[in-house]
């Protein structure tokens, strides 16, 4: 049992089972909240049925959707469909070729017998009252009277055409009236019925059935129906207790503020499967395409932010206008907090559960999904250092969703008739939701930077404020140590910025990288001549300097968790040594103990060797510049030198082996270090050193005569001064 027990314990706290209780429990809360609207209806129905009698509280104008449905389809059953004319030629064609064919017939040196047979298979005359005549004309008369015959024959034919042959035409034995009434003039009564009998033969239908052009006319009648509506007045009954709930009751409770939906669990079901599987949609996202934020934080954050959504949608009264719902502000978070990519990803996922869940229209689908497009855009040009330009930001997302809106609107315009009132209305909270919105995200970022220990830019450049107390402390306690890390907070920023990185994030992180420094100032190097003390290492033993030296990592996250710095910062700190080994203090122990006593492992740092950009580019910026400082006038060349040797040393050292810079951001690093160093080293005109020699050479050459008259005049000058001023 006891083992049982065990067993059971391990796998319940395993990392696998929590992800999967996470992930279930997510979407069960997410479910929760977005059916819970749901529940309100059921006060009222049941099973169909309204248990009370529902009052109107305003006037409320409905569309009587299944009757104008009805009358919609009834005008476009009667709307004739569009003939389109086809070939003609093939029927003209068949006419001649009957013409040659009689003429050959009569030509043939053969029994009358025959030539009947050879004609009846040419002619299908059967039923026909006048076959007899007809035959016997063809067959004897002259050739002038049949020439005569066909001729007019054709020119009735193109009568026809001209008003052409519809297939009900052809299938309603319309034919021998439709030669009757476009028969030429001048013809006798024989001719008619001969010219009749052959018409009859060769025309086939020439006008056939455009079904694009019908159903565009009859798209274009439905439309033109206007639909029936029916209106309660404030104090009208929308329901009576018993009454069943048609859908016009439906759609006039749902403007009167009740959600019509019955829960169920065939919708409850529904419902979990679509956020279920939108959340494995956007985990797969962020596993695949944006590695960087597939941690527990990041997804902590966002589903947090889509469970407040969620419930302000389901607060938010359904007759109340679904554009103020702040998706605007959720999607800024996520920007700032993860990258505008996932923001627009998760905006969209976000968008389309609430589209079904809380059945919305599509045009309000459409009009967030766009505006998370221009969001995205715009929030990834922002400036940090400015937070107006957050809300500049909102503003451009208020202009861009009344653009999209007001679009979206004067199309459905000229389709249907929707109200004006509804368009200025859902223009207005749209425009008000993104600058609402971007003062909300602004507001919250202390908050959630508290709570998840995820620092932004906006964090980050509060920490650059050299009013931070732990750089206030550093300035006056360990001067040297803040001189040194405001230089190397410069190469870090620069090469940052040159190989993709985050520029801000490794100017700050160099801010306080040394900051452990601070219990122990006067045992660093760049501190002692400031205070103008002696070396205290001299006096200590080479393992004890080394001690003293690579606590400081230590003691500065101590320091910064003791201040509240984000963690990512305390990477800095940690990092910016790697497990390098203290060369000096090993150098004199091997000097001391000799080679065979002392281990290089002893004079390590601790580490963890640096694991992104940004601290990579502060282990190689912080032994550069000590380097560089230590050197009286260095030349180009050997800055130049100094910085290849460094980067070589920490590559051959593997401590830069887990960090994921390339050979060629290394090269793109030393050059930008390069460029600035030099700048920072720039020669500077020498000054004269012995000011009172060069004051007693200018007494040489000028008389004390006249040095004396010179002073007695300021003197008097400023007496007469002193004077005005009294008076």
């Amino acid at each position: 049992m006891v083992e049982f027990v065990n067993k059971l314990k391990k796998f319940l706290t395993s990392s696998n089972t929590v992800k999967v209780s996470a992930l279930i429990g997510f979407t069960l809360l997410m479910t929760g909240v977005i059916a819970s609207q749901n529940y309100f209806f059921q006060n009222i129905i049941e099973n169909g049925i309204s248990k009370r009698d529902i009052v109107a509280q305003k006037t409320l104008t409905v569309v009587d959707v299944k009757r104008t449905e009805q009358h919609r389809k009834e005008v476009a059953s009667k709307v004739e469909p569009v003939l389109t004319a086809a070939e003609d030629d093939f029927i003209k064609t068949n006419l001649t070729t009957m013409e040659n064919s009689i003429l050959q017939i009569r030509k043939k040196d053969t029994d009358a017998a025959v030539k009947l047979d050879e004609l009846s298979i040419l002619l299908d005359l059967s039923g026909n009252p006048r076959k007899e005549f007809i035959t016997t004309f063809l067959l004897k008369s002259d050739d002038a009277s049949l020439h005569e015959v066909f001729d007019k024959a054709n020119m009735t034919l193109d009568r026809i055409l001209h008003v052409g042959i519809s297939e009900s035409d052809y299938e309603n034995n319309d034919i021998h009236l439709l030669v009757i009434n476009n028969m030429v003039s001048n013809v006798s009564r024989r001719q008619i019925s001969v010219i009749s009998a052959l018409l009859e033969q060769v025309i086939v239908p020439n006008l056939v059935v455009d079904e694009f052009a019908t159903e565009i006319a009859r798209k274009n009648a439905m439309n033109s129906v206007k639909p029936y509506e029916i209106t309660f007045q404030k104090g009208d009954k929308i329901l009576f207790e018993g009454e069943p709930v048609t859908r016009l009751k439906r759609d006039a409770l749902r403007q009167a503020g009740y959600n019509v939906y019955e829960l169920n669990w065939q919708g409850l079901s529904a419902i979990y499967i679509l956020v279920f599987l939108t959340t494995l949609m956007f985990l797969g996202y962020m596993k695949f395409f944006e590695k960087t934020f597939f941690e527990a934080r990041y997804i902590s954050i966002s589903a947090v932010l889509s469970i407040v959504v969620a419930i302000i949608a389901t607060v938010i009264p359904t007759g109340f206008s679904p554009y103020i719902l702040p998706i605007p502000a959720y999607m800024i978070i996520m920007a700032i907090f993860l990258n505008p990519r996932v923001a627009f990803i998760a905006t969209v996922i976000m968008s389309s559960v609430l589209a079904v869940g809380a059945q919305y229209d599509i045009q309000w689908l459409i009009t967030f999904i766009l505006l998370g497009m221009v969001s995205m855009i715009t929030l990834s040009k922002i400036r940090y250092s400015r937070r107006f330009d957050l809300i500049k930001n909102g503003l451009y997302i208020s202009l861009a969703g009344l653009v999209v809106t007001l679009s979206i609107y004067l199309i459905e315009k000229c389709l249907i008739d929707v109200s004006n009132m509804l368009i200025v209305e859902n223009c207005v909270f749209i425009f008000i939701n993104g600058i609402l919105s971007s003062i909300i995200a602004l507001g919250l970022f202390p908050v959630f930077e508290s709570w998840f220990g995820i620092i932004t830019p906006y964090g980050l450049a509060e920490l650059a404020d050299h009013n931070q107390p732990l750089l206030k402390r550093l300035q006056f306690e360990a001067p040297g140590t803040y001189h040194h890390s405001l230089m190397v907070s410069n190469l870090c920023e620069a090469a940052a910025e040159a190989i993709g990185a985050n520029p801000i994030l490794a100017r700050v992180g160099a801010f306080y990288h040394d900051i452990g420094k601070l219990k122990r100032p006067l045992f660093f190097v760049e501190n002692q001549s400031y205070f103008g003390i002696e070396n205290p290492h001299t006096k200590l033993n080479p393992r004890l300097s080394k001690m003293v030296i690579t606590a400081h990592p230590k003691d500065g996250v101590e320091l910064a968790k003791e201040y509240g710095l984000p963690p990512i910062i305390h990477n800095f700190i940690l990092q910016h040594h790697g497990e390098g080994l203290a060369s000096y203090f090993y150098n004199q122990a091997v000097q001391e103990e000799g080679i065979e006593n002392v281990k290089e492992e002893q004079f390590r740092y601790t580490g963890p060797k640096p694991n992104t950009k940004e601290t990579a580019i502060l282990m190689i910026a912080d032994a550069v510049e000590s380097a560089v400082r230590s050197l009286k006038n260095p030349t180009p060349e050997e800055i130049e030198k100094i910085i290849d040797k460094i980067i070589v040393e920490r590559l051959n050292d593997t401590q830069l082996a887990d960090s994921p810079l390339t050979l060629h951001d290394l090269k793109v690093i030393a050059a930008t270090f390069n460029r600035i160093l030099r700048g920072m080293q720039h020669n500077r005109i020498k000054y004269q050193e012995n000011l009172a020699e060069e004051f007693d050479k200018s007494k040489i050459i000028m008389p004390n005569k006249l040095l004396d008259e010179d002073l007695e005049n300021k003197i008097k000058q400023l007496e007469q001064r002193s004077e005005e001023n009294k008076d």
